[in-house]
This record gives structure tokens, sequence and C-alpha cells, in this order.
């Protein structure tokens, strides 16, 4: 991996009020997106057909087609009719029903349609799914959280690595209700990487500040220069790969592609604002109070 040059910016010209009070706004957004969303749904975020259980549909129709144009032609209620691209006439179909054969018997009878792609979950498994997924990301945070706290062993640089990890998972979570994307099993996993990747570039900030020689700003610097070229590296990844899926109609790959884009810039934020406060806080207030 080839670094680039990383700007060094000037942290004595800010106070620390100013440096969290950008990324402390950004998650009390979020959190008020998502409070509101629970608020309205029921749910912090809506669930897929994953967790919900129903099927999906990708067809190819002669002409437009809209929700009410689709629950005229399948007997079986229709969720939502999404167009995969802008002027292109494929569509995901998702109904509130996992009986995939009658839904695709229709389909095939319908002279307008063409099949590209189907599949379904029972209500049952559904509801299993959101079980695990659920404990599968608490299990994550928590093992993250106490990994930081047993390499760290103080209170400050500890939380910071959590409240962090925390931010970077609200906040693309906040912004998958604002622009329309489900809760799957995809996007569950990238919010699992997510918390990977927030863990990665946090210890390695605080590992160069507390462990390694030289003072606060110096070694807040040199782990800038590898934990930004790794972050934004990732960054540019993901993002080719959202593009590319979208373009291609894979709904999932672009789904989690975005996510991931999302929570990592929101990494580079909590990082290297949030972090990097609470750290110099820690060196030079916390410890002589």
């Amino acid at each position: 991996m080839v670094a680039f040059e990383v700007p060094e910016v000037d942290y004595t010209q800010y106070s620390n009020r100013q440096l969290l009070a950008v990324p402390l706004v950004v998650l009390g957004l979020a959190l008020l997106v998502i409070a509101g969303w629970w608020a309205m749904t029921g749910s912090p975020v809506t669930p897929g057909i994953d967790f919900t259980g129903g099927s999906e549909l990708t067809v190819e129709s002669s002409s437009s087609l809209t929700q009410q144009q689709a629950s005229q032609i399948f007997d079986e209620p229709v969720v939502s009719v999404q167009a995969i691209q802008q002027g292109d006439n494929r569509y995901v179909v998702t109904f509130d029903s996992s009986d995939i054969d009658g839904i695709r018997a229709t389909a095939e009878a319908n002279g307008d349609l063409t099949i590209l792609r189907s599949g379904s979950t029972s209500p049952i498994f559904g509801s299993e799914n959101q079980r695990l997924a659920v404990i599968g990301v608490g299990v994550a945070f928590l093992g993250m959280s106490l990994l930081a706290f047993a390499l760290f062993r103080t209170f400050v640089p500890s939380i910071a690595i959590v409240i962090s990890a925390f931010s970077d998972i609200m906040i693309p979570v906040a912004i998958m209700n604002l622009v329309g994307i489900k809760l799957s099993l995809g996007t569950v996993a990238a919010l699992l990487m997510l918390i990977g990747y927030s863990v990665d570039s946090d210890i390695l900030l605080n590992n160069h500040v507390l462990r390694r020689s030289g003072g606060f700003y110096e070694s807040t610097y040199r782990a800038m220069q590898t934990g930004v070229t790794m972050t934004v590296t990732s960054i540019s990844a993901m993002a080719v790969m959202a593009v590319t899926a979208t373009i291609f109609g894979i709904d999932l790959m672009a789904s989690i592609g975005l996510v991931l884009v999302l929570g990592l810039t929101a990494d580079l934020m909590n990082t290297y604002m949030l972090n990097v406060t609470l750290l110099r806080w820690y060196k030079y207030e916390g410890v002589n109070r």
C-alpha cells in the first residue's frame, strides 16, 4: 500500500470544545433520526425481508411499472416497487408473502414481465435472523469494548475507542433510514466490518500517542500518515464497488458498499477529531486533576 501525503493539521489552533463539537453534533443528529424512526415505525432501522419474511422478484418490464400496477398484476400484497436504475425498466418488487412459487407463476403468465431473479424468506426464519443479527452485533461491540479496556487499562483512552466505534455505526444507520436502505444480512455484515475498521484506526492512534516516543502532536501526525491512508484506500475501494454494483443492478453489494463508505468517512471524523481530542485532554489536563 502506497502512502500519500497527509496534510498536517495544526490542532493547537482549536480548543477541545471546538474539536468535539462537530462529531458530537453529528452523532446527536444521527441518534435523533434513529429515535424518531423507531417512534414512527417501531424499529430503529427498516428491516428487509431477511428479517421480516417475504419475497422479492426482480423483473424486466416492457414498460414502466408502479406499485399500483404491480398490485393489479399480482394477487399478493406488494410492499414496494423500486427501479434498479433510472431510465431502465428493471424493477425489484417486494411482497409481504413467502409464496414465491405463486408469485413467479403470476409473473410468467404476464407477457409484459421477464423474471431476472427471485428469492423469499419465511417469517419464522426472518425472525430468527433478526435475533441472531442483534446478538452478533452486540457480541462484536462488547468484545471490541473489552479489548480496548484490556489493551489500555485506563478509562479515557478506552472509552474514546468505544464512543468512536459507536458513532461509526450510528451515523450510517441513520443515513440508511434517510435514503431508504433496508437492513439486510449484507448491511449487518457491513456494520460488523465497521466495528473492525474503527478499532483498527483508533488503536493505531492510541498506541502512537500513549506508547511511542515523541510529543503528542508528532505522534498524532505519525498515526494519521498510516491511518488516513488505510481508511481513504478502503473508502475508494468500497465506493468503486458500490458504483459498479449499482450499474449492474446488484443491490446487496451496492448497499454494503454505501454503508461502508458512510461508516469509514464517519470514522475519519471520529478518530481524528473526537478520539484525538479526548486523548489530548487525557494527556494534558485529565492526568493533572
